[in-house]
């Protein structure tokens, strides 16, 4: 008999009205996968480019939304070590399914969830700490850099500002948008914050530097403003980590802009870094379960408002992670 259950359907490309709860048959674990009952689902910033059609989802719907989950593991397909059932994990899926009471993912996907932190801490840390971490190992900082954070009161820019002066930054400048987010970047460890909703606030980074420079600049902004913050960077050895585009466009940067400035620019995207950040996520768990690092969950929805949250995430408004669970209660 075929087992129902509730999950999110994208039924079309377009706004957050497109995520629908509909009841559809729960998965079954095929060979190499593990099927899960989630806890806590988080609403990831990309999830919202893919569901308007911004960035290509390389499937059609009508299809069950979503990339990642935490719950307990209840089936495993062959080849999957049956001792997982019972444990709490993570799992990322092929890239969709996750919004689901149930989801099936392949099991090189799973990450332990230490005893100590909670599932929906655990999915609220799961991507950008994984991110933050190998952004920083990447950066190779010294101990006595100026680094900048783009975007640094949310999401991966957040997890950065945690952590940055550990893994080696002496000053942290910040960009945030609006007081509210310039606020929350201090509080997270920022020295200086700079609003970037002012089109001119590669002129204020200057003139915050006070005649300093930036040693390493973590790029989540792109568009036209990448190459106004190469003049502020070190020469020679100055970096650039490229891993977003909160503009709508990567850092409009040329080979000659970066040559005659003796600059460096890393990218940090495709399938080698994908596969680092993977190897990153047991890592960022067991830092939060430290104490590390604040999992910073700004809300817990219940399954059936994902049109909300993605909603409040386009608005720009949640400072920390929005995380669905499903609701069981008869």
């Amino acid at each position: 008999m075929e087992f129902m259950m509730q999950a999110i359907v994208m039924t079309a490309t377009g706004g957050p009205e497109v995520l629908v709860l509909q009841e559809v048959p729960a998965p079954q674990a095929g060979v190499g996968e593990v099927v899960i009952r989630t806890e806590a689902i988080p609403v990831l910033f990309p999830e919202t480019k893919l569901r308007s059609g911004e960035f290509p989802l390389g499937v059609e719907p009508p299809l069950v939304f979503g990339f990642q989950a935490a719950g307990v593991v209840t089936a495993v397909g062959a080849d999957v070590d049956p001792a997982l059932i019972g444990r709490r994990v993570t799992v990322a899926t092929k890239g969709f399914g996750s919004y689901a009471e149930y989801v099936s993912a392949p099991a090189n996907s799973v990450t332990l969830i230490p005893d100590s932190l909670f599932s929906v801490d655990a999915a609220s840390v799961l991507m950008s700490g994984s991110v933050a971490l190998t952004l920083l190992e990447t950066a190779r900082l010294t101990g006595s850099e100026t680094v900048l954070i783009e975007a640094a009161a949310t999401g991966i820019g957040s997890f950065l500002t945690q952590v940055a002066k550990e893994s080696g930054a002496a000053r942290i400048i910040a960009t945030a948008g609006g007081p509210a987010k310039a606020e929350r970047a201090r509080e997270l460890g920022a020295d200086e914050v700079i609003d970037h909703n002012d089109p001119e606030w590669p002129a204020r980074l200057r003139e915050t530097l006070g005649g300093a420079t930036l040693d390493v600049v973590f790029d989540s902004i792109g568009g036209s403003t990448a190459i106004a913050v190469l003049d502020a960077m070190t020469p020679l050895r100055g970096r650039m980590l490229s891993y977003g585009w909160l503009s709508g466009a990567p850092a409009q940067l040329t080979a000659a802009d970066l040559i005659t400035r003796g600059l460096t620019l890393i990218g940090c995207a495709g399938p080698d870094w994908l596969a680092r950040v993977a190897d990153a996520r047991t890592a960022a768990l067991h830092r939060a379960a430290a104490g590390g690092v604040d999992p910073l969950v700004e809300a817990v929805l219940p399954l059936d408002q994902a049109s909300r949250a993605h909603q409040l995430i386009e608005d720009r408004v949640p400072l920390g992670k929005i995380i669905l669970r499903p609701d069981r209660t008869p």
